[in-house]
């Protein structure tokens, strides 16, 4: 920490003529710094994040509130990406295939650090489908096999599952979540009481899309541990939006995204694969033998862009300058205070535990007696706020995700507009 303030504070004073980005070269971007280097808890303090939100280009008429969907990215991830692609186009396999691929090594340190495992568990590569795909597909299961999935699951993992189902006849036991819910023992125990001597893999979402409710993975994942039982974790919506490890899962595979909450180029994406579990993980793709036992061999893609991959290093760095704690902190809070506004509403219903440490930024909220339709329609082209919706088993309603860039301000505009629409 001591580091990071002595290194942020070198910015603000220029560093002895270092070139800054034009941002931080005017008052707003210095003073962001300097606050930056400081342990003040900035989570109420509006003038700072009104400075965070200048690093965007943020729509002056459309309120974005699915940023659960995607995330914006800051105009140095944005100056990175448009920088590496016009230097790829002036030779494209010397500056792809020669240049910039040598950046990916230090792009995978990056997001080790920020993961907390090594460097050599970390596959990059486009979104979370692909990095829970590859495990899902690429994992020695035989017929009769039990796998463990949950109604909630996203459904492009879902559909993965039911491939395998089909092809190979492995047997799928579906959890079913009473929810919401605060009861942590009674939904790692709904997975739990799922467990049978057939049972081989756990799949569990640590954060449900639908409405924002982190599950229990330790809790899970040690009891499927004990029981020689793999897990493979969907963190898709946690990574980079709520503080952790991925090895503190005691999980043995891990997927993401990077477009969502590390605010990185569109169609970025991690996998993790615990190093003694690399070996035996069949690869999507062809890869050469001599990398069996090496993460790479999950990279073999073919051709894609290495200037959006050394993006992610901006995207990282933009997020770091945050400070994860810091920024949790600020998603809970934004979630905290609109919900507080709106909860006593007429027929307002939430759908998200709000206690610390079961929901951050992700909220569902239901109108009882009004369809998702008539909501999202009220809310889009009335009041120009963007959400997105959800209808599954028990959650019914419109997810609400601000982020970073999103004030307080923004969201007393979504709490005036349910009043409206609750009268």
């Amino acid at each position: 920490m001591t580091s990071r303030r002595n290194f942020l504070l070198g910015i603000a004073k220029g560093m002895g003529g270092l070139v800054l980005p034009a941002f931080f070269r005017t008052s707003e971007g210095q003073y962001l710094l300097q606050t930056l280097a400081t342990k003040e808890d900035v989570t109420t303090n509006e003038d700072f994040w009104a400075t965070i939100r200048q690093a965007y280009i943020i729509s002056s008429t459309l309120l974005d509130l699915n940023n659960g969907g995607l995330s914006p990215q800051a105009k140095v991830v944005q100056d990175a990406l448009e920088r590496h692609t016009r230097l790829s186009n002036e030779a494209p396999s010397y500056y792809m295939w020669r240049v910039l691929i040598k950046g990916r090594e230090r792009v995978r340190e990056k997001l080790a650090e920020l993961a907390g495992c090594a460097k050599e568990e970390i596959a990059i590569n486009r979104n979370a489908t692909e990095a829970l795909g590859m495990v899902i597909l690429g994992l020695d299961l035989a017929p009769g096999d039990e796998v463990v999935v949950c109604k909630y699951d996203y459904p492009t993992t879902k559909h993965a599952w039911l491939q395998r189902e089909r092809r190979d006849g492995i047997v799928l036991k579906w959890v079913d979540l009473d929810l919401p819910n605060t009861d942590e023992d009674a939904l790692a125990n709904a997975y739990i009481d799922a467990f049978t001597k057939r049972t081989k893999v756990v799949f569990i979402t640590h954060m449900l899309n639908w409405s924002g409710q982190i599950l229990p993975v330790r809790k899970i994942a040690q009891v499927a541990r004990d029981r020689g039982i793999q897990v493979v974790v969907d963190g898709a919506q946690t990574f980079a939006q709520i503080q952790f490890s991925i090895p503190d899962l005691a999980c043995d595979y891990f997927g993401t995204s990077l477009h969502k909450w590390l605010g990185a180029p569109y169609g970025t994406g991690m996998l993790y694969v615990k190093r003694d579990k690399i070996a035996s993980l069949h690869s999507l793709f062809g890869h050469p033998a001599s990398e069996e036992t090496k993460i790479s061999k999950f990279e073999h893609l073919g051709t894609r862009s290495f200037a959006v991959e050394q993006a992610i290093g901006q995207a990282i760095h933009f997020h770091e300058m945050i400070g994860m704690e810091r920024k949790e902190k600020r998603l809970r809070y934004l979630s905290h205070y609109w919900v507080e506004r709106v909860k006593d509403l007429p027929n307002i219903k939430i759908h998200t535990p709000m206690q610390a440490g079961l929901s951050c930024a992700l909220v569902l909220v239901d109108v009882k007696g009004k369809s998702n339709s008539e909501i999202h329609s009220f809310l889009d082209r009335k009041k120009f706020i963007h959400t997105t919706t959800t209808d599954i088993g028990a959650l019914k309603g419109i997810r609400i995700s601000p982020n970073v860039h999103t004030s307080t301000n923004d969201l007393d505009r979504l709490v005036q507009a349910f009043k409206e629409f609750c009268k």
